[in-house]
């Protein structure tokens, strides 16, 4: 129910319009409700909400590629979430320049396919290191070979992995790449007046820097999008804290494997000799007989010990243990 005006404020109202003082055109105007256009042919099925929800899940998902990708192009990696928008996918297609590089993912259980777009200069430095180059990008694109899809197959097939992780607190997936088209013609895997949402990403590797799209149909997230909103993932990060998070982690770290060596000693030695090394030849260590053994995890010196047998094979037994304040 609206507000009731008293007596004296209704005679005030009056002589306020009577003096000119209040245009009731204007009054009128004001409560005229604004009417927003609604575009049937791009519906809104994406909310600002799902939009922000995405960059955190691919955040995540960018943080787990800088670690994973040093391994293999032994450079640099530095990934970050650039921007998120929804599209129709025949936007998104039309856009694209052949030759590219579509990754069709299945995200099972979810329905339907996402896709992975790769830019071409980026994808052409990655081939360049992985075959011992310096990780230069072409200066003139072309096809791909048969032998550079094949490398560009396995780098995806690494990143599609690491997306279980990211999306573990919405939906348990198991992510496959399909196959791979350089023609955006044959990546037609939806209606193109379906609505998709578009996640970006910064890719650069050594001092080369691509894009990367994520390509999201509203078909495959329908029935998880109560679930992407920032209220569900913080709640679902607050609950693995409040069960026993850090055990639980611990526990993970406990089965990591960790490699150990024992260093019997060093010894310098010409090319020359190490080339002509046979079996029965003596090389003199700088350590002696009864002296203790450094024992490295990983790289770090962290015990020594006394070299020995157990059964048929080699041991050593540990005498001492190295702090880090050593």
């Amino acid at each position: 129910m609206g507000e009731v005006l008293s007596q004296a404020e209704i005679d005030n109202l009056l002589s306020a319009i009577a003096g000119g003082e209040v245009d009731v055109n204007e009054m009128q105007e004001k409560d005229e409700r604004q009417v927003k256009n609604y575009d049937f042919k791009r519906p809104a099925k994406f909310s600002k909400e799902h939009l922000r929800t995405l960059e955190f899940i691919f955040e995540h998902y960018g943080r787990l590629l800088s670690t994973s990708l040093p391994v293999y192009l032994r450079k640099s990696v530095q990934v970050a979430v650039m921007s998120s928008e929804t599209v129709t996918f025949s936007e998104f297609t039309n856009a694209l320049s052949n030759p590219v590089v579509l990754g069709i993912t299945n995200f099972d259980p979810l329905p339907g396919n996402v896709i992975i777009e790769l830019s071409s200069n980026l994808a052409f430095a990655i081939i360049d290191r992985m075959l011992g180059g310096q990780g230069v990008p072409l200066e003139k694109n072309r096809d791909f070979s048969e032998i550079e899809m094949i490398i560009i197959e396995k780098i995806l097939v690494i990143a599609i992995q690491h997306m279980r992780e990211p999306w573990k607190n919405v939906v348990e997936i198991n992510p496959i790449l399909e196959r791979i088209e350089t023609n955006s013609q044959f990546a037609q895997v939806i209606s193109p007046s379906d609505m998709i949402a578009i996640v970006t990403l910064t890719i650069k590797v050594g001092d080369v820097e691509g894009l990367m799209h994520i390509c999201l149909p509203f078909f495959t997230l329908e029935n998880i999008m109560d679930k992407l909103n920032t209220k569900f993932w913080y709640s679902t990060i607050k609950n693995a804290k409040d069960d026993n998070y850090e055990e639980y982690m611990e526990a993970l770290i406990k089965h990591v494997d960790v490699p150990v060596k024992a260093v019997l000693g060093n010894s310098a030695i010409s090319v020359n000799d190490f080339i002509h090394l046979q079996v029965g030849d003596i090389i003199r260590l700088d350590s002696k007989v009864d002296a203790d053994l450094s024992i490295y995890v990983g790289n770090i010196r962290k015990f020594t010990a006394l070299p020995g047998a157990n059964n048929d094979s080699y041991a050593v037994q540990v005498t001492s243990v190295i702090r880090e304040e050593e």
